[in-house]
């Protein structure tokens, strides 16, 4: 029996890079939620990977830009954190965006800690060849990288190929976890989660990034799930908008959020929300300790 390797990998990137839908599609299922606006990724969000006799934890991290909010800091301080404690680094970077401020702060930030990457440019299904050919002539020339591949992770190809370098350069060690595992995530927080993707998909402006999402009941048999959560917003004003007129959104994001729930956690799901105004909800400590972050940071 040939002996087990396993490694902590974090995935590094600027808001949007593709980090969570690299993770869903590297692990088969949806673990991490997605949308098009930036940021929606808070804590780390584990997903476990498993090829012959190789495991390899992939951290799917929060965006990494510039901050200002004590959230946003602590996000990309948890970022860092996965980051120093992981035994290799994938950083990605969209081709279409190439090295704009966020992808430079990372990399100027890694050559200063003095850690080698494996560099993945994703989104190569959207740019001319052209294009990649410049970025590839820019980003090539770097010693940082251990070394660099160039994927899709929205249709798949290129995938393989970074995994298996992954694999061929995990260490010796038991596994972390069993094999039929695919995230570490309780359930519970993983539907608050898919809530707050469905807030993300259809409230505009800044208002997602001023609400968060707690599951306050999950209570399972062994045909259903009863789930209630809260929706915590700053202000009246923002409880109105995601109740809507007459409470059709509210009604609209709780049948797509149980849809997906009941999609994937197999089971049939009633889903109950309610929106409360909490003012300074950012500065409640246990908010942060749900995510996995430091209040401090």
């Amino acid at each position: 029996m040939a002996e087990q390797k396993c490694s902590f990998v974090a995935i590094l990137g600027a808001p949007n890079a593709g980090k969570s839908t690299f993770l869903n599609y590297v692990i088969g299922s949806k673990i991490s939620i997605v949308s098009p606006k930036v940021q929606t990724t808070r804590g780390k969000v584990r997903g476990i990977y498993i090829k012959d006799d190789t495991q390899l934890i992939l951290v799917d991290t929060a965006g990494i830009f510039k901050p200002s909010r004590r959230l946003d800091r602590a996000m990309v301080a948890g970022a860092w954190a996965e980051s120093d404690d992981a035994d290799m680094r994938l950083v990605l970077i969209d081709a279409q965006k190439g090295l704009d401020n966020n992808t430079d702060l990372i990399i100027q930030n890694l050559i200063k800690a003095k850690k080698k990457a494996v560099l993945a440019i994703n989104k190569i299904d959207q740019v001319t060849s052209t294009k990649l050919a410049v970025l590839a002539d820019v980003i090539g020339k770097m010693e940082l990288w251990s070394a660099i591949f160039y994927f899709s992770a929205k249709t798949g190809k290129g995938v393989p190929e970074l995994m298996d370098y992954l694999c061929s350069k995990a260490s010796k060690s038991p596994w972390m976890f069993y094999p039929d595992e695919m995230t570490d995530m309780p359930d519970r927080l993983f539907a608050a989660e898919v809530t707050r993707e469905k807030l993300f998909m259809n409230l505009q402006n800044e208002l997602p990034y001023h609400l968060t999402v707690e599951t306050t009941s999950f209570k399972e048999t062994e045909k259903s799930i009863r789930i209630e959560q809260n929706i915590i917003v700053e202000r009246t004003a923002h409880r109105m908008i995601i109740l809507g007129h007459g409470g059709q959104m509210i009604k609209k994001i709780g049948q797509q959020s149980r849809l997906e729930l009941t999609k994937q956690l197999g089971k049939k799901v009633s889903l109950f929300l309610f929106v409360k105004v909490r003012e300074n909800w950012m500065e409640d400590p246990h908010q942060y300790k749900t995510w996995g972050l430091d209040f401090d940071a």
